[in-house]
């Protein structure tokens, strides 16, 4: 059996806690902290790495789409969370690990930054990027984000109800196979007016949509999703207690603050550039 000299992890992430890229590099920095074999981050700007924001995620909800202590924006690149995990410890040995990391040149977390290719199929422009933090907690209830369509997350609806004046029917295509409410017409909204800039100023997850949607819905014993995965996306099952009790926007981000302001300082030490 050959050895191996050296991984490299070449990925470009979109800087959500939910997008699995980084959970990849999780496994892979542990793999070879485990095992010894030396670790290559090529770096690469984070498009959502202006600001931090979202609820920190709970031990107990950890999963692939949730691998450690992040919150849902975590205005990291790949590079500095491989050393955040290992030096948090959230690896496995991770003073067996030996890392290097090729940094990106002339980036601050101030940049704005335009992928030059699509990360995946159900991203296929920056519009979609942008908007991803905000609007994939919808994938745990059963509202559609356009996968199945040519706008996946850049619209957002139901077919079961009738809120907003956008129509549009998921169907089976490259990005999903089996998109959630297939083939049933669903009516919400179309985000596509919205320029990737206006979303990069806002500097935070854009809560509305889904508080907005929610209380709008005329069943909410409809609205989630029966299986939990609302509250793997959100980290905790706070937020959709909050929702039910019809606590508002600004207090729901109060309630982040502890949290937020403890990630700042686990952050600061693991940046590789300026803020």
């Amino acid at each position: 059996m050959v050895g191996i000299d050296l991984l490299i992890f070449d990925m470009q992430d979109v800087g959500a806690r939910f997008y699995t890229y980084i959970s990849t590099l999780f496994y892979v920095e542990e793999a070879c902290a485990v095992n010894r074999i030396p670790l290559l981050v090529l770096d690469r700007p984070n498009p959502h790495g202006a600001y931090i924001d979202g609820p920190l995620l709970e031990n107990d909800l950890k999963s692939f789409i949730g691998i450690a202590q992040l919150p849902m924006v975590h205005g990291c690149t790949v590079g500095e969370l491989a050393f955040l995990y290992a030096g948090e410890g959230f690896i496995a040995h991770p003073e067996q690990l030996s890392l290097e990391v090729i940094h990106c040149e002339h980036y601050i977390h101030q940049t704005p930054y335009t992928l030059p290719t699509r990360p995946s199929p159900n991203l296929p422009n920056q519009r979609a990027i942008m908007l991803y933090p905000s609007l994939c907690l919808f994938e745990g209830t059963l509202v559609s984000v356009g996968r199945g369509t040519d706008w996946p997350f850049q619209v957002y609806g139901s077919p079961i109800a009738t809120l907003g004046n956008f129509g549009f029917t998921p169907m089976p295509n490259e990005g999903s196979s089996q998109p959630p409410q297939q083939g049933q017409l669903c009516i919400g909204y179309n985000l596509m007016n919205i320029t990737p800039e206006q979303i990069f100023n806002r500097r935070q997850i854009d809560l509305h949509y889904l508080l907005d949607f929610y209380r709008a819905f005329p069943d909410k014993s409809q609205f989630f999703r029966p299986d939990g995965y609302f509250n793997l996306l959100a980290g905790t099952p706070e937020l959709r207690h909050q929702m039910e009790q019809d606590w508002s926007e600004e207090a729901i981000r109060a309630s982040w603050k502890d949290g937020l302001d403890y990630f700042r300082l686990v952050r600061r030490k693991y940046l590789l550039y300026e803020e």
